[in-house]
C-alpha cells in the first residue's frame, strides 16, 4: 500500500498506539498529523466515531498570523488555538495521540502549547 518505508513504520506505530489510546465523550483523543509544510490536529470521540473539533495551520483564521513564523512556532500557535476552541466547547481533559511521530519538535510544541492553553493530558 505504501512504498515509503518511513511511512510504513509510522503506520505500524500508529496502530500500536491506537490499541491503547481511546477517546471518549468525557476525555476525547487529540490526533496529530504532520505533513512537510503543515500540521493538523483533531479532537475525536472514538465511542461515537465523531470528530468534535479540527484545526490546522491552513485554517483561514490562523493563516495570516503564521506567515512570518517557522514550522515549530506555527505548531505552537495551532496547539494554543486548539486548546482555546476545546475549552469553549467544554473539553478540558484529553488523551494525546502523537500519530506515530516522535514526541519531539512540532508535535511536542503543539502538545505543550495545548497544555498552556488549559487542556489537561
Amino acid at each position: 500500500m505504501f512504498d515509503n518505508q518511513r511511512e510504513v513504520g509510522r503506520r505500524r506505530r500508529q496502530e500500536r498506539v491506537r490499541k491503547k489510546v481511546r477517546g471518549t465523550a468525557a476525555c476525547p483523543r487529540v490526533c496529530v498529523y504532520r505533513s512537510l509544510k503543515h500540521i493538523y490536529a483533531q479532537v475525536i470521540d472514538d465511542t461515537q466515531g465523531r470528530t468534535l473539533l479540527a484545526i490546522s495551520s491552513l485554517d483561514p483564521g490562523l493563516r495570516q498570523g503564521l506567515a512570518d513564523k517557522n514550522k515549530t512556532q506555527q505548531a505552537a500557535v495551532v496547539g494554543k488555538t486548539l486548546a482555546e476552541r476545546a475549552v469553549e466547547a467544554g473539553i478540558k481533559q484529553i488523551v494525546f495521540d502523537r500519530g506515530g511521530y516522535k514526541y519531539h519538535g512540532r508535535v511536542k510544541a503543539l502538545a505543550e502549547a495545548a497544555r498552556e492553553g488549559g487542556l489537561q493530558f
